[in-house]
């Protein structure tokens, strides 16, 4: 079959190396030079009308979404307005990751647990608001801002900076406003699912790791690793998560007229009240689905239809654990080094795989050319052994000017050791 991935980073890499597993010709948009085996098309992933038109011109049967910059351009729109399929929500529907006091909202209609919250348009306000409630809180620009427009402050000054940042820099693109949560204490993770209409088909749970730093220390990133499943989570927590989350926000989209039709990611903290939502991605996570699709067993497309068409299905699961490590550029996240040469991969182990996220080609070497570079990961019986794997593996590596956290996965190590 001919699918194409919109997109060009490593979440997009680890589904376009899903999709030919799978056994299909993949086309990705417009890629990177280092998806061996699939065909990149050199057509940006927000150029919707030139994606249709290339999507309708070579016959392609499936398109999968990676980036919510794609989402928000309405790229799924403009597909179903032309009856091609396609796997992703609608600009509507995205809103729930375009826009954190649209998702609030939702979340207040449909009862679903999460940090109480205000949004503020202006500066003057959401700092007045700062001072009446004090620290610690979180601070999220209003829209997207590529994983990173979130503070978690635990001073009123962290907060008033994050705020005259949101308002008065680029540093997270052009914002108008600013939501402000009460902070809350837990162990964070990440549950994600096949989601058309009301049917919800859960996958397996993965942690990531925001912090650029060891011991959750520094900055928030986009995420610098993950591992999945967590084998400390309880199938009790699972559930429930299930129940009061992935479950109503579904309805609670239909019965808005807005209906979700994709993948959904629930950002989750495990609180002593249960699992609440700290945010909503209308589309996989990254770098979960780095972590997740080599642990998928079932072909990503059979998913994908059957949760369409309504009609049973279980999952299929590898028996075992996937860690996978960033690679980040020196000075990342906020001013990274690109240019340095990266190698050694050609001494690698077979069974690591290497996903491109800010990599480039330059004659014929490997180049840094962004914030997050690579995607490192294995899969193992155990999750020792995974990280095992991993460590061993970006130890023989080349990677000056780089950096990365040592301690992914250190909570289950903690909880189950």
């Amino acid at each position: 079959m001919n699918v194409m991935v919109i997109g060009r980073g490593g979440r997009e890499h680890a589904l376009a190396w899903k999709l030919k597993q799978d056994g299909h010709h993949v086309f990705v948009a417009p890629g990177n030079a280092f998806m061996e085996g699939m065909t990149c098309v050199s057509i940006n992933e927000t150029d919707v009308e030139a994606l249709a038109r290339f999507a309708e011109e070579t016959n392609i049967e499936w398109t999968i979404v990676g980036p919510e910059s794609s989402l928000m351009a309405g790229v799924v729109d403009t597909f179903c307005a032309k009856g091609l399929n396609i796997f992703g929500p609608t600009k509507a529907a995205a809103l729930l990751e375009g826009s954190k006091a649209f998702a609030k909202e939702v979340m207040m209609e449909a009862g679903i647990p999460t940090a109480a919250y205000e949004a503020f348009t202006d500066a003057e306000s959401a700092l007045s608001y700062i001072q009446k409630l004090g620290a610690p809180l979180v601070v999220k620009a209003d829209g997207l801002a590529a994983g990173k427009g979130v503070t978690v402050a635990f001073t009123v000054e962290e907060a008033e900076a994050a705020v005259r940042d949101i308002f008065t820099t680029d540093k997270f693109g052009q914002q108008s406003q600013v939501v402000i949560e009460e902070f809350l204490d837990g162990e964070e993770f990440s549950l994600m699912a096949f989601v058309s209409g009301e049917r919800v088909i859960p996958m397996i749970t993965s942690q990531d790791h925001k912090r650029a730093y060891d011991g959750d220390k520094g900055p928030n990133t986009g995420g610098m690793g993950a591992y999945s499943p967590m084998p400390h989570l309880s199938e009790d927590v699972y559930e429930e998560a299930v129940k009061t989350v992935l479950e109503p926000l579904a309805q609670t989209m239909v019965k808005r007229g807005t209906p979700f039709e994709g993948f959904l990611y629930a950002g989750l903290i495990l609180t002593s009240s249960g699992p609440k939502v700290i945010e909503f991605n209308a589309r996989f996570g990254d770098p979960e689905t780095e972590v997740i699709l080599p642990n998928l067993k079932s072909p990503l497309l059979d998913v994908i239809q059957t949760v369409i068409r309504k009609e049973p299905y279980s999952i299929e699961w590898v028996e075992g654990y996937t860690m996978g490590v960033v690679i980040a550029a020196k000075g990342y996240p906020d001013r990274p080094v690109t240019g340095q040469v990266l190698s050694g991969f050609e001494t690698l182990p077979q069974d690591v795989l290497v996903f491109h996220a800010g990599t480039a080609q330059q004659d014929g070497q490997i180049v840094g050319n962004g914030g997050r570079l690579l995607v490192i990961t294995a899969t193992k019986s155990t999750l020792l052994e995974a990280k095992t794997a991993v460590y061993e593996a970006i130890a023989q590596l080349d990677l000056p000017d780089t950096f990365y956290r040592i301690d992914i996965g250190s909570r289950a190590f903690t909880q189950i050791i």
